[in-house]
């Protein structure tokens, strides 16, 4: 038996909690999986984990063994890095989730400034509006917007980005200009925004001033994606309340035009979060080091 590799399956299945999803992660045959587990239970002679048709539970002897067994990998690990210069030249891939309009406005297109920087990283770059699991996915980090929800995650505020509001010319042409929020509820549509988790309607926040307005509007369609909500926009379903960032080349270009410019929320706070029990290597660490740097020209 390869103890270093069973223990590092072991963790896997601990943090993904299932056998699936920890093969998947790996790139391991499930049988691969059961068959580690299994030895390295033998060896030990204790019973690890408890298994069901549908669950995996750690006993209490699989919580001590994996909290001890974390620390040696962490400190194989950076023993590891060390000796091969990755702190210099971090290699190797990353999981990364991202928002739709996250993805299409600020990352992708300054990734080739990041691989001038760090050719031997990879990214798998996963990109939804959904709020994923970390641990369960195999996620090393996400850009999430507004409050962070999961108050186990390590998190650093990344920048804030501002909202506008905005209407293609022929939607304008055909309904007017709104003078106010509260048109948008009957006068005016909206192209609503749910929440691709609880499938909710999230409210667009308007202030001017001390006056705040959430505003769920009048609408003939909702998406649960943000490119989804700008191309809803452009098409002339009608109004979007979005960010600044996604938006502001259609506004350059004419196909979107700002309104209501008065009434703007406070700005929204963007952060990368990341498991804090999950050792953060050089190469997780570089890229967060690097996204910091890019937002903070964030507006």
């Amino acid at each position: 038996m390869n103890q270093l590799l069973a223990i590092r399956v072991f963790a896997r299945v601990v943090e993904a909690g299932s056998f699936v999803k920890a093969a998947d992660s790996m790139d391991m045959p499930k049988a691969t999986v059961s068959k580690l587990i299994q030895d390295l239970e033998s060896f030990l002679r204790v019973r690890l984990l408890q298994r069901t048709t549908r669950s995996v539970t750690v006993t209490a002897e699989g919580v001590k063994y994996y909290e001890l067994t974390a620390r040696v990998i962490l400190d194989l690990e950076e023993i590891n890095a060390g000796f091969q210069g990755a702190q210099f030249n971090p290699r190797g891939k990353i999981h990364v989730n991202v928002g739709g309009s996250v993805a299409t406005a600020l990352i992708i297109p300054a990734l080739p400034e990041f691989y001038a920087r760090f050719p031997d990283i990879k990214i798998d770059l996963g990109v939804s509006d959904r709020t994923v699991d970390l641990i369960s996915d195999n996620v090393d980090c996400v850009i999430r917007g507004g409050p962070i929800a999961q108050q186990s995650l390590a998190t650093r505020l990344l920048g804030k980005a501002s909202c506008t509001t905005c209407a293609s010319p022929a939607y304008l042409q055909r309904f007017g200009l709104p003078g106010h929020p509260q048109e948008l509820e009957n006068v005016h549509r909206i192209v609503s925004y749910h929440s691709a988790r609880t499938n909710r309607l999230i409210p667009a926040a308007f202030q001017r001033g001390d006056e705040k307005v959430e505003v769920i509007g009048n609408s003939v369609l909702s998406v649960n994606e943000s490119n989804a909500h700008i191309a809803a926009g452009l098409a002339g379903l009608g109004v979007i309340h979005t960010f600044t960032y996604a938006v502001q080349p259609y506004i350059e270009t004419g196909a979107l035009v700002p309104i209501l410019q008065d009434w703007r929320p406070a700005p929204y706070p963007f952060h990368v979060a990341y498991p804090p029990n999950r050792h953060l290597n050089n190469r997780v660490r570089v890229f967060i080091d690097w996204l910091v740097e890019h937002f903070s020209t964030l507006k």
